[in-house]
């Protein structure tokens, strides 16, 4: 449990006092007492203040703040402050800044704006980590190392080609091995030195996300990406060397594209996100990111690191949270596994780009606002939690598999249309399981499958050595597996899989797909069920793509439903040993999925958690011989939810009224039901 020093919900977050003077400061303590905030993140944006120059450090100024927040009993959250580089370093240093895809050299500014490579930056940061924690190692407010600040960004400059050269001796050995791997017969790209190799960009194979050699792109990304994660980890063992026993994070951005979070996770102690869901983004895919965030470690609990008390800045519409959905999402993620409320930001500031970002204490300076009152409230809640829900986890049965590198080899693929995006065909699924209260995990392809009777892949384009054998031996002992069309198509390297799709799945499934029809957005055809299955009968509709498949041993409970493939198979099952193979050969509409999964799941005992109205979310953490159910009512009227009769009496833990029977939620409301587990 990594919030043993402060055994409660954490509560507070992003704060700047470097920006303020003393009264305000003064101020702010005051109003964080009120609040129930005792938990600061501090140091984030300081490098340019503690090192002015190569061989200066001045910590006078942190050290006032971290005495300051001890001495009215708010621990510390502790970054590192580099997550921008200061601008002497970039004058003095050139290398320091990076280059972008388009081959320009960047100047001073901005936040993420430093080569992962720079022999000057990694020395630097090294440096800066390790003074900061043998300085801070014995403080009493010190609670958590917080690594430099949403990594992300690539850089294309000489430091990073060479580098990425000698990356691809690592992993490839040779030339010829990598001259195979990559394809480079194609376009006579055959490479006969090292030297050769440049970054691909807009100078070489790329423009924007497409590139003309998706091998060549795949690989930098996962350089790119492992070197961000070298600069945090050379943090991470300077901070270890002096306090092994507390936690480092850093903040992570749930679905970011550039990073491959399942690796990055390896080296956190505890996974912590920033979350900023729009007015409109729909509440099961910020549930969706929570469950993968939690996933990331195994179910690990996690910290919610950053969210916003009232409006972000940087949308296109920066919609205000309206009155009790703070509330209501701040517990959605407590819900999905979040064991910190943590807001950006404590204080407002009053220049640059942020200072229309929420905060909970605003622009007025008091703690008469409706945004406040509404903080103070929340922080009386967690206070009254205590430490009883703290590394509690969320069992589930069901599953879907989500992969970074299947993801970059979706989206650098040269085809079938543009229309495909691998995050919305996850979530399509996803929140089917959703909508039905199935609790469901979000794991990677290294998770232990037994773990599951259900896992869903959709869209698994990528085949990586021993995955196909791993998902055999999963269906062999019983569990039912689900994949989508545009799977098994390619190998680690984004090589095609000859023999026919979907390559190594296959034998699997049970069918071979011949070809794949690109619909326009306008155009449709139709799933059509031939019996009855579960509540599906009749037709659907479907979109995207279509797989033309042909059966090869497995039942066809579908077939399309127009044009030159009408009466093809588009929903088959396969028998392989003790379980099934399903296959879903085109993108159906949300109804079709929620009666598919239904059935499933029936079939599979794997039972839905409550019956709920339609926006009301339930999930159950369990601990020990205790259960707590969440129900979270996103609906703006109130919901009536009755608990089964064979359940035991239970205890609302933000209310300490005894429940049973026909339970009535307020509108943008939440009950937390204390229970005796039942095994």
């Amino acid at each position: 449990m990594f919030n043993e020093k402060l055994p409660k919900i954490w509560y507070g977050g992003d704060y700047n006092p470097e920006q303020w003077d003393k009264e305000v400061i003064h101020e702010d303590l005051r109003m964080f007492k009120l609040a129930g905030i005792d938990v600061a993140t501090v140091n984030v944006f300081s490098w340019a203040l503690i090192q002015p120059s190569e061989h200066v450090y001045h910590f006078d100024g942190l050290d006032a703040i971290m005495d300051n927040l001890a001495s009215k009993g708010v621990s510390v959250c502790l970054a590192t402050s580099t997550g921008a580089h200061p601008a002497w370093m970039a004058r003095e240093f050139p290398d320091v800044t990076r280059v972008d895809s388009e081959g320009r050299k960047r100047k001073f500014g901005g936040r993420h704006n430093s080569c992962p490579n720079s022999p000057t930056y990694r020395k630097h940061v090294a440096l800066l980590a390790g003074k900061i924690a043998e300085r801070y190692k014995d403080h009493p407010a010190l609670l958590m190392w917080h690594v430099s600040n949403e990594y992300g960004g690539y850089c294309y400059c000489e430091n990073c080609a060479a580098a990425f050269r000698k990356w691809l001796q690592n992993r490839y050995g040779s030339l010829d091995k990598l001259n195979k791997v990559w394809y480079t017969a194609f376009w006579g790209h055959t490479f006969y030195d090292w030297e050769e190799i440049v970054p691909p960009n807009g100078l070489s194979e790329e423009w924007g996300n497409r590139t003309n050699f998706q091998s060549i792109s795949l690989d930098y990304r996962r350089f790119q990406s492992e070197s961000l994660l070298e600069c945090y980890s050379l943090e991470y063992d300077e901070l270890k060397k002096h306090t092994p026993n507390i936690p480092v994070t850093t903040n992570l951005m749930g679905f970011y594209p550039e990073l491959n979070y399942f690796e990055w996770a390896k080296r956190m102690d505890v996974v912590s996100w920033d979350n900023y869901p729009s007015l409109d983004t729909p509440v099961s895919f910020t549930a969706m990111t929570h469950d993968l965030m939690r996933g990331l470690k195994g179910g690990q609990p996690f910290m919610l690191m950053e969210q916003t008390p009232s409006q972000q800045n940087w949308q296109a519409y920066n919609s205000l949270k309206r009155p009790g959905v703070m509330r209501l999402w701040s517990y959605q993620a407590v819900a999905h596994g979040a064991d910190t409320v943590l807001f950006f930001q404590l204080r407002r500031s009053i220049g640059a780009c942020e200072k229309y970002h929420g905060a909970v204490i605003e622009h007025v300076g008091h703690e008469h606002t409706r945004v406040f009152r509404e903080c103070a409230e929340l922080g009386r809640e967690l206070q009254l939690l205590g430490d009883g829900l703290l590394d509690s986890r969320l069992e589930s049965k069901a599953a879907v598999l989500y992969d970074w590198e299947n993801r970059w080899g979706v989206e650098l693929s040269s085809g079938p249309s543009v229309g495909l995006k691998y995050v919305d065909e996850v979530h399509k699924y996803y929140d089917a399981l959703y909508q039905l209260n199935i609790q469901t995990d979000m794991i990677g392809i290294e998770e232990a499958f037994e773990r599951y009777d259900l896992i869903i892949a959709p869209v698994l384009y990528m085949i990586k050595p021993g995955l196909a054998d791993k998902i055999e031996a999963f269906v062999q002992r019983g569990g039912t597996f689900i994949t989508t069309f545009f799977s098994g198509i390619v190998d680690e390297n984004d090589i095609v899989t000859t023999g026919g799709y979907p390559g190594k799945l296959r034998p699997l499934l049970g069918i071979w797909s011949e070809e794949i029809d690109a619909l326009y957005p306008d155009m449709h055809n139709q799933i059509v069920m031939k019996t009855e299955f579960g509540p599906l009968s009749g037709e659907y509709s479907c979109n995207v793509l279509c797989d033309l498949i042909h059966s090869e041993g497995a039942e066809v409970l579908a077939e399309y439903g127009s044009d030159f493939y009408q009466g093809m198979p588009v929903l088959t099952r396969n028998k392989f040993g003790a379980g099934e193979a399903w296959y879903v050969a085109s993108s159906p509409e949300a109804s079709f999925l929620q009666g598919l999964l239904a059935k499933i799941c029936l079939d599979k005992g794997i039972k839905p958690l409550l019956v709920t109205p339609d926006g009301v979310e339930v999930t159950k953490r369990t601990k020990n011989d205790q259960s707590y159910t969440f129900l979270l009512n996103h609906n703006a009227a109130p919901a009536t939810i009755h608990l089964p009769e064979s359940e035991v009496e239970a205890t609302d833990l933000l209310t300490g009224n005894i429940l049973s029977g026909a339970i009535e939620l307020a509108a943008k409301g939440v009950i937390i039901l204390k229970q005796q587990r039942n095994e």
